[in-house]
């Protein structure tokens, strides 16, 4: 395995600039090797016997150390080396668009609905069918991934209610909706309205309930809000194990992390903290995803899809579900075994495409409702 940068990147007309010197030197090594087929019906016949078949060029908004263990996993398996660059979601998305055809990308790896429907709107990936990659289809559910096969899920994140276990009983706490209960006033926990997860979350209820009855909701939940919204989820444990509030909004591997961490106060925050899965009475605890997409102008999509059917098998589940507490897409792999103390839950069925395609909706809604 073999990353080619792991700096900070340039401005997307810088990077402008580079695509074009690096097409002069792809147009120089034309003539030595099969161009890279960006219609989705795989590499050439002759990519085998090519070097360019033996690496894989992975751009990846993911930056957990448990990653590369899977890239190395696919590398003894296949002896297809794999080049990766990590960065900001949103960066490598400008990234791509600034190189053009130009661009050394194979696969777009990123977390959460959004961005991938961002990525697929501005035309950045190719479909990959059922025919070409039947355990993609197998594997993951529909509603994890895109209606045309542009991108899979590869990893579920739940997104709960945690509670000050000295200040809420479970049985106080219902759904996403009661949330606004003036009992909560100034008592929840979350991040900005700008963060990609609450996005995704709004976006769902967006689907659900339409757009005046989720900013009435919004408006509400602001009223709750037990101080301005700071910091990432880890923030909202701790200051709700601290008693800052008594409610919050996280996804669950924060919580993980805390219980293996090295730090004794974030061990003992862990055990203050309880977690309750809302809305099990009706649709199901709201659930993103980690995704990948195979990109438009890949120049080795043969192994791309290859690498894709991999991430989704059950070596490459298991070590993502036990490398950074997420939840596989894969049926019947084991869970992290603190994941798994959380308990067994109901999972939201709401397409990911659609409360991806919600996010700037609600962006505008929960501007208008006051979350900063």
């Amino acid at each position: 395995m073999r990353r080619f940068t792991r700096r900070s990147f340039l401005t997307t007309s810088s990077i402008a600039a580079a695509a074009v010197v690096i097409g002069q030197g792809c147009s120089q090594q034309a003539s030595n090797q099969p161009a890279a087929n960006s219609s989705s019906t795989g590499a050439s016949s002759n990519a085998s016997s090519n070097s360019s078949s033996k690496v894989l060029r992975l751009y990846s908004g993911r930056h957990y150390d448990s990653d590369k263990k899977i890239y190395e996993g696919f590398e003894t398996k296949t002896g297809i080396k794999v080049e990766y660059i990590e960065d900001d979601a949103d960066k490598l998305i400008e990234r791509i668009q600034a190189e053009g055809a130009n661009s050394p990308a194979d696969l777009l790896l990123t977390v959460d609905a959004g961005r991938l429907w961002r990525a697929s709107t501005e035309g950045l990936f190719q479909p990959v069918t059922a025919q070409q990659a039947p355990n993609l289809y197998s594997a993951v559910p529909e509603n994890l991934r895109h209606p045309q096969g542009h991108w899979f899920a590869l990893s579920k994140r739940a997104r709960v209610i945690m509670y000050n276990k000295d200040k809420v009983k479970p049985t106080e706490l219902s759904t996403y909706e009661d949330l606004t209960d003036p009992r909560w006033r100034k008592q929840i926990l979350v991040r900005t309205s700008s963060n990609i997860y609450n996005l995704s979350w709004v976006g769902e209820m967006l689907a659900v309930h339409g757009e005046a009855k989720t900013e009435d909701w919004a408006r509400k939940l602001v009223a709750n809000f037990a101080r301005p919204p700071e910091g990432n989820d880890t923030a909202q444990i701790m200051a709700c194990a601290a008693g800052i509030g008594s409610l919050a909004i996280s996804n669950t591997y924060y919580l993980v992390r805390l219980a293996k961490s090295s730090k004794p106060e974030e061990r003992a925050a862990f055990e203050k903290i309880g977690v309750f899965f809302p809305n099990q009475g009706d649709r199901g605890t709201h659930i993103n995803i980690s995704g990948v997409g195979l990109v438009k102008t890949a120049r080795n999509p043969e192994a791309a899809i290859q690498f894709m059917e991999y991430l989704l098998s059950p070596e490459a589940q298991e070590m993502f579900a036990k490398g950074n507490n997420e939840y596989p897409v894969l049926k019947g792999v084991a869970l992290d075994p603190e994941l798994a103390k959380l308990g067994t839950f109901k999972e939201s069925t709401v397409s990911a495409d659609t409360f991806g395609r919600n996010n700037d909706a609600a962006l505008k809604l929960l501007d208008r409702a006051g979350w900063k």
